[in-house]
């Protein structure tokens, strides 16, 4: 398994990779979305559940039927990281 990209945590069945972002501000929240949007389709990997409200947004990446996470959920979720500002 690669690094774990921080902040996401592994779950069980079907194997996921969960993360919850917070921010200050709709706004923030806004930003992020539209710049995952972005990263999704450059990259052609898609979460499989995006969940979000006014300050938050929740993100699971899940892998192949009856497979780990792999390089592309692993590699989606450091792009996914890199999205928010220094120091969040």
């Amino acid at each position: 398994m690669a690094d774990r990209p921080e902040g996401w945590e592994a779950r069980g069945k079907p194997p996921t990779l969960f993360r919850r972002f917070e921010f200050t501000r709709y706004s923030e929240t806004r930003e992020f979305l539209d710049a995952l949007a972005a990263v999704t389709e450059e990259t052609g990997v898609h979460p499989q559940n995006i969940n979000f409200g006014t300050t938050y947004v929740n993100i699971t990446l899940e892998a192949a039927e009856g497979e780990e996470p792999g390089d592309g959920e692993w590699s989606l979720a450091t792009r996914i990281n890199a999205l928010l500002p220094p120091g969040n």
